[in-house]
C-alpha cells in the first residue's frame, strides 16, 4: 500500500511487473544445479521505467540509468523466505491498473527459470545476501498516469499482492 510519487523529468512512466528473487546465500559462478541453494525467497516487485528518458539514452548509445533507476523506483512487497526445494517456476503473474487487467501471464513461460538466472547473473558478478533480482516481465507494460492505481501478485508467492498509488 505505499504511495510512489510521479518522479520528475517524466512523462511516459511505465509499469513492468515481475517476480524478485532474493538471494540468501552470496557466491560467484554458481552451479546451475546448485543455483536454488542461493534463493532465500521470493517477493512481487514494479519495475517502474521512465521510458522517454530510457529511449533517449538509448537512442544516443548512453546508459539507461535515470530511466531505470530514480527514487522509489522499484517497490517491493516482502519477501516470502523458501525452501530450495521449492522453486517459483509456475503460477500466474498478473497486474491491474485501475482495476482493468494490463499484464496477465505465466511464470513458466519465463525465458530463464529461476535457477538459469541466478547461475548465469553470478558469472558476471558476486551475488551476495539481501540482493534482489527482479526477473523480467509479462507482455503488457504500458504508461502510468498520475493518480493511477496499481494491483499485482504472483500465484505461489506468500505476499501475492502489491499496491500502488502515483501520486498527484
Amino acid at each position: 500500500n505505499a504511495t510512489i510519487p510521479y518522479p520528475p523529468r517524466t512523462s511516459n512512466l511505465h509499469f513492468e511487473i515481475e517476480l524478485v528473487v532474493a538471494i540468501g546465500t552470496g557466491g560467484k559462478d554458481i552451479a546451475l544445479d546448485k543455483a536454488l541453494d542461493h534463493v532465500f525467497g521470493y517477493a512481487v516487485g514494479n519495475d517502474l521505467t521512465r521510458r522517454d528518458l530510457q529511449f533517449a539514452a538509448r537512442d544516443k548509445g548512453r546508459p539507461w540509468d535515470t530511466g531505470k533507476a530514480f527514487d522509489r523506483s522499484a517497490p517491493i512487497t516482502a519477501i516470502s523466505p523458501v525452501a530450495p526445494d521449492s522453486p517459483v517456476s509456475t503460477g500466474k503473474i498478473w497486474l491491474k491498473v485501475n482495476g482493468e487487467v494490463r499484464q496477465d501471464g505465466d511464470l513458466a513461460a519465463m525465458l530463464w527459470q529461476v535457477a538459469d538466472i541466478v547461475a548465469n547473473l553470478s558469472t558476471l558478478v558476486r551475488l551476495e545476501a539481501g540482493d534482489l533480482i527482479y526477473t523480467g516481465t509479462p507482455a503488457g507494460v504500458g504508461p502510468l498516469l498520475r493518480g493511477d492505481v496499481l494491483e499485482g501478485g504472483v500465484d505461489g508467492v506468500g505476499t501475492p499482492r502489491a499496491r500502488i498509488v502515483c501520486a498527484l
